[in-house]
């Protein structure tokens, strides 16, 4: 797959300039796509905007902008055109052709990132697969230089077959990414199942990129997970675990969201969104030191996103980190906008161990306290207690049995009916 190569240590960063053709009437914010480009090695030195009520169907922008385009491009320096959309075919080879550039539109670079940053071989596929996808219906700009030479000779044969023959080629590696995803896919549903017999409850971060989410993974589970200042640092489903009063959660960090994410990516990185879907609870974190207007924009993408994929009916817990780098006004003013909402800071470990106590208050409905006395002879009950998971508050071998007093999952009381000790009887044998 073809991408933009990581640029070399110490290299100087190509330069971009950054164009976009919002509605009419809507706000341009270019900072996400800056943020993009630089991720991606790409320095933005220059931005066009025309507000248009859709974008030209051949050159994305209007004849006098692209004019104008043409001038800037050529005296800011630019090497290439970074679009803050998704250009057809056409039109990314329309303006290439009028700037003799490269033009690379939104998701192309969101894919290239993700190309540098995947790290597990499932990671690798579900890129190469969304790549793939996304190229597919732009393989035929490949062959310009076949298209140039007109009708006529030399241009069937040949060259049309072998268009062909990378298209079905293309296709086929298409099946063979997706039946390998899901072979994949299965061996995570084995690995749930085990989590669900267990009853252990599994928490999944989500919330716009680069907030601090493998920053909160690290403080609530002491885990060792990569937190460099980057967009989509975290790729791959990453999932460490934490004891809080005898009971063991598992927490998932997942990629980061952000406005638009193209649908190639939605579908092809199931690997990290499934563990959203199938968590028992989704915590919300948002950056509490951005402004007002930012943060409700990174807020209302998350929600789309979780909308998008079937997340958004769970329960939810909005969490505002790093409100270290929040004054006690700030603060005042998040409590009032985000009532009940967390006030964390995963760098210096404040409000961490309140985040673990709403945790335990939202599973502990799920779990009854229960005193059993199982016989001896029945040890493979007793197995079969430790096998869920449960915390066991106390055990004691007493002449008739084991005595243990524990927190069950409430559908798993019935089970253990016969070894209940009712109160009274807790008391006199106490």
């Amino acid at each position: 797959m073809t991408h933009q190569p990581d640029p070399a240590p110490g290299a100087e960063p190509e330069r971009g300039l950054v164009l976009a053709a919002p509605p009419k009437g809507a706000e341009a914010d270019l900072a996400e796509l800056r943020e993009l480009s630089r991720t991606a090695g790409v320095e933005p030195v220059a931005e066009l905007v025309q507000h248009r009520g859709r974008p030209d169907p051949r050159t994305y922008v209007g004849k006098g902008k692209l004019a104008e385009l043409k001038d800037r491009f050529r005296d800011s320096g630019a090497e290439s055109l970074i679009v803050d959309d998704e250009l057809s075919p056409v039109q990314q080879r329309q303006l290439e052709d009028a700037l003799q550039a490269r033009v690379v539109d939104r998701t192309q670079l969101i894919l290239d990132i993700f190309a540098q940053h995947a790290v597990t071989a499932e990671g690798k596929l579900q890129v190469e697969l969304a790549q793939l996808e996304y190229n597919l219906p732009r393989m035929r700009g490949l062959w310009q230089h076949l298209e140039r030479l007109g009708g006529g000779v030399g241009t069937r044969g040949p060259g049309e077959s072998q268009l062909e023959t990378d298209r079905r080629l293309a296709r086929r590696r298409v099946t063979l990414l997706r039946d390998r995803l899901r072979r994949l896919a299965k061996q995570r549903a084995t690995r749930r199942k085990s989590r669900r017999r267990s009853e252990t409850p599994t928490i999944a971060l989500a919330g716009y990129t680069n907030v601090g989410k493998s920053s909160l993974l690290n403080a609530l589970t002491e885990a060792g997970v990569s937190v460099d200042d980057r967009l989509f640092e975290t790729l791959d489903p990453t999932t460490r675990g934490f004891e809080f009063e005898g009971r063991r959660y598992l927490v998932t960090d997942t990629v980061g969201f952000i406005r638009r994410l193209p649908h190639q990516l939605v579908e092809g990185f199931a690997a990290t969104l499934e563990e959203t879907l199938v968590a028992d609870l989704v915590l919300h974190v948002a950056d509490a030191s951005a402004p007002d207007d930012e943060l409700d924009a990174m807020l209302a993408a998350v929600e789309s996103v979780l909308g998008e994929i079937g997340a958004g009916e769970l329960p939810l817990e909005l969490v505002l980190n790093k409100i270290d780098q929040v004054d006690p006004l700030g603060r005042r003013r998040l409590a009032n906008r985000f009532p009940g909402a967390l006030h964390v800071s995963a760098r210096t470990g404040e409000g961490i161990g309140e985040l673990r106590e709403r945790i335990a208050e939202r599973f502990g409905e799920r779990f009854e306290s229960v005193r059993l006395l199982i016989p001896y002879d029945e040890g493979a009950r007793l197995a079969e207690l430790y096998a869920l998971g449960s915390p066991v508050d106390e055990r004691a071998d007493r002449p008739e049995g084991v005595f243990i007093r524990a927190r069950l999952p409430r559908r798993e009381v019935r089970r253990f009916a016969p070894y209940l000790i009712i109160e009274s009887e807790a008391r006199s044998s106490a």
